[in-house]
């Protein structure tokens, strides 16, 4: 698949709630996903993507979710990702935005990095 491709399917199952799909079909069973802090910065592997996700439904629920179009570039692809949650610990519920740089190397995302307001 091409990165536009790519791009353009992760967008429609992410907004369709498909987000797994993303996981089985796009990802590279190396991919790396960097994040800005949290409990899991840097994970590599889908096993480590696995326990982000896990640590993410323990401590979220999600309202609704959005994903923008991509920008396309080469072999690299961005989306605004803006969802709707309640931190379940603390009960607060609010809206957060991230930006999330994907990279693409024979065909599957390899790399991805997401960009946001961490508040520490």
């Amino acid at each position: 698949m091409k990165t536009e491709e790519i791009a353009n399917n992760l967008v429609n199952w992410c907004n369709s709630g498909q987000e797994a799909r993303c996981y089985e079909e796009l990802y590279s069973p190396n991919i790396v996903s960097i994040e800005p802090g949290g409990e899991f910065p840097i994970s590599k592997g889908m096993n480590e993507i696995a326990k982000k996700g896990e640590w993410w439904c323990e401590n979220f629920e999600v309202h609704s979710a959005k994903t923008s179009e991509p920008v396309v570039a080469d072999n690299w692809f961005s989306v605004r990702h803006t969802m709707d949650t309640t931190h379940k610990p603390s009960g607060q519920r609010g809206t957060m935005s991230e930006i999330g740089v994907y990279e693409v190397k024979d065909g599957k995302i390899v790399k991805e990095q997401f960009f946001y307001d961490t508040n520490e």
